[in-house]
């Protein structure tokens, strides 16, 4: 692979971003059906490794036309590649129980080699509450409850000792998760919607990762000064608990490149899309619209236009400066081809000027 570098110096604000990556739903239409979106989605990973990318996150949404089940997916993309980390953006732990994620993703990390990265939220989500159960308190505090049990789970701690004899264990024995991964709760991160949790993520001792919906912002706050300031919260925070350097902040934004007339065109497309219809931008044919957008939400900003034009936009912006890995979003109706395309344009033309070096190839 050829990369132009970009003779531009990074503006003094703009950390170096130690890793590149991206962010997928792994998204299927109805028309090709959701075996063909998951093989898909397969040869996504493989190829933005061969692209140098160090990280791929896929997203986890139920009942809709996308990756509802992360964990076995990342087991089957493990087994055709070999460096690039894969993480889920995000779990939401509302509906998850802790006991046997903490079992799958064991076994997944496993498989793959230590190369798991899990994004769980605590956001309040009870979309789903008729089909996975209602529970006595409300949505936050209850995700909340769960992440806990889950942290403990993961951290191969003693959940209960058997105080009497029942089949099939002893009386006396300490129960933790089998088959557990040692070094995998050190790779457990927030997916931060908002300052609030974004100190919530430091004070559990875990990473942080920002996405593309944020709330709870001070009034007039642009995304990016709002996403800087979570991230710079974050950090001090952690200084203040743990009296160490916190791990590298990742955040993910929608930076496209465009490299013809055509991109650009097709970019400023979406870039409208997502700026009129927000989150319920981008949909893969047959997949549902969002009931609603959550009220006083903040979208982020669509980074799009020539390779110098999106340069200069993300060194403006206050939290893609902040970050230490930017994770590239794709838009979920795009197909393959139009994402290898995107994240090939970005690798070779743009990513150079954020003093990003690619993953080595083996």
């Amino acid at each position: 692979m050829t990369i132009a570098v970009p003779t531009k110096s990074l503006p003094g604000s703009f950390r170096p971003k130690q890793r590149l990556g991206f962010n997928t739903r792994v998204s299927f239409n109805d028309d090709a059906g959701p075996a063909q979106g998951l093989r898909d989605g397969l040869e996504l990973f493989r190829q933005a490794e061969q692209l140098g990318y160090q990280s791929g996150w896929a997203y986890q949404r139920h009942f809709d036309h996308y990756l509802s089940s992360p964990l076995p997916f990342f087991a089957a993309v493990g087994q055709h590649t070999r460096h690039i980390t894969l993480g889920s953006a995000v779990i939401p732990m509302r509906y998850q129980d802790p006991i046997l994620l903490a079992e799958a993703a064991g076994t997944t990390d496993l498989l793959i080699g230590g190369r798991l990265e899990l994004a769980i939220s605590t956001g309040a989500n009870g979309a789903f509450d008729a089909v996975f159960g209602i529970v006595d308190t409300d949505a936050r505090t209850e995700a909340k409850r769960r992440q806990a049990r889950f942290l403990s789970a993961v951290s191969g701690e003693i959940l209960h000792t058997v105080t009497e004899p029942v089949q099939g264990a002893p009386q006396g024995a300490e129960l933790r998760v089998t088959p557990h991964s040692p070094t995998l709760r050190s790779r457990i991160r927030q997916g931060s919607a908002s300052l609030s949790s974004a100190i919530q993520a430091a004070e559990l001792g875990i990473g942080l990762i920002s996405g593309t919906v944020l709330h709870d912002q001070a009034e007039g706050e642009t995304f990016g000064e709002y996403q800087a300031r979570i991230i710079e919260a974050y950090r001090a925070t952690w200084r203040e608990i743990w009296t160490t350097e916190p791990p590298p902040v990742a955040v993910a934004a929608s930076v496209l490149v465009g490299t013809t007339v055509e991109l650009r065109e097709k970019y400023a497309a979406y870039d409208l899309d997502r700026r009129t219809n927000g989150i319920a931008a981008s949909r893969p044919k047959g997949a549902l619209a969002p009931a609603s957008q959550p009220a006083g939400a903040l979208i982020s900003p669509v980074f799009q236009g020539t390779p110098d034009q999106v340069i200069e936009s993300v060194f403006k912006d206050p939290g893609l400066s902040a970050a230490d890995e930017l994770v590239l979003f794709l838009p979920p109706a795009f197909g393959l081809t139009e994402n290898i395309r995107l994240l090939s344009d970005l690798a070779q033309t743009v990513a150079p000027a954020f003093d990003w070096s690619p993953a080595l190839q083996h």
